[in-house]
């Protein structure tokens, strides 16, 4: 079976199906109600609304395992009463229905004490991981290199959405799908020590970077920014090819190349001070 990776429709989900079928999911943030509560803002906790949903997606797609790609937990680097209560409820229901494997990401330390011992769940190294063919990493790391030798990648940590400004300053935002590759001029910068001409070690594989799950966590305007605004090292040191990167909507729709949306009237890179600028996306950075 060729490998196919298929976003959920109007889902921040999708399935990657090989020699079996994985369900995954990023940025879940379990317990940003506790971090808002502090903040001045309460709103209950919706963690048996997002369990609810996923079981949704389960139930749609009979998954072998289920990926949780980082983020799970959303206060660092205290571990919230909330979270606490709710994370071992929420990994154990998941289990339940298939494995599940914990690709940590910079919100997620210590989260395999918030567990007990269930062989049904897996937590991996934060550099990721190849499961069943493909490399998953939550993106705040440089990838382990043999990620680098799978098929294809899937990372988050960026939370990617689109947004567009009207001519009156009013700003609509949506999450997105990024699709691209690495770059491997700055990946054989870091990694100076494997052989990117062996076929073994470097497939130029295609990256997907999944959206954030929770919608309250908010998300980097890929199509207004530049690569110093993206979140983990090989994000912002240009190790991923931003000015080639595709762009989906939830609901499938392509909306083209980051490159071409710059040049639209309500899309374009944003200074530091949140003013427009124009900039030649080829320029020097």
């Amino acid at each position: 079976m060729a490998l196919e990776i298929t976003p959920i429709l109007n889902e921040p989900a999708l399935t990657v199906t090989n020699t079996e079928t994985a369900l995954v999911i990023a940025d879940i943030h379990l317990g940003i109600e506790w971090d808002l509560y502090r903040s001045g803002i309460t709103l209950p906790s919706r963690m048996k609304e997002r369990l609810i949903r996923i079981e949704g997606y389960i139930e749609e797609t009979a998954p072998d395992r289920i990926v949780l790609l980082g983020d799970i937990k959303h206060n660092v680097p205290q571990v919230s009463w909330q979270e606490r209560d709710e994370i071992p409820r929420f990994l154990e229901a998941l289990a339940a229905h298939a494995p599940v494997d914990i690709l940590p990401g910079n919100h997620d330390g210590g989260i395999e004490l918030l567990f007990n011992r269930n062989a049904r769940i897996r937590v991996h190294s934060a550099k990721g991981a190849v499961l069943d063919g493909v490399g998953y990493f939550h993106g705040h790391t440089w990838p382990a290199p043999e990620l680098l030798g799978a098929g294809s990648v899937v990372t988050a940590h960026n939370h990617p959405t689109v947004r567009f400004t009207d001519s009156f300053g009013y700003s609509t935002s949506d999450p997105a799908w990024i699709r691209t590759r690495f770059n491997p001029e700055v990946l054989r910068e870091h990694f100076k020590n494997l052989n990117f001409d062996d076929e073994t070690i470097w497939t130029d594989p295609e990256v997907f970077i999944v959206p954030a799950f929770n919608e309250l966590c908010g998300g980097v305007p890929f199509n207004e920014s530049t690569r110093e605004d993206l979140l983990g090292p090989v994000f912002s040191s240009g190790g991923v090819k931003l000015e080639d990167a595709e762009l989906y909507l939830l609901d499938g729709t392509r909306l083209g190349v980051i490159r071409n949306l710059r040049k639209l009237e309500h899309t374009r890179v944003r200074n530091r001070s949140g003013g427009r600028r124009r900039r030649n996306p080829e320029s020097p950075k």
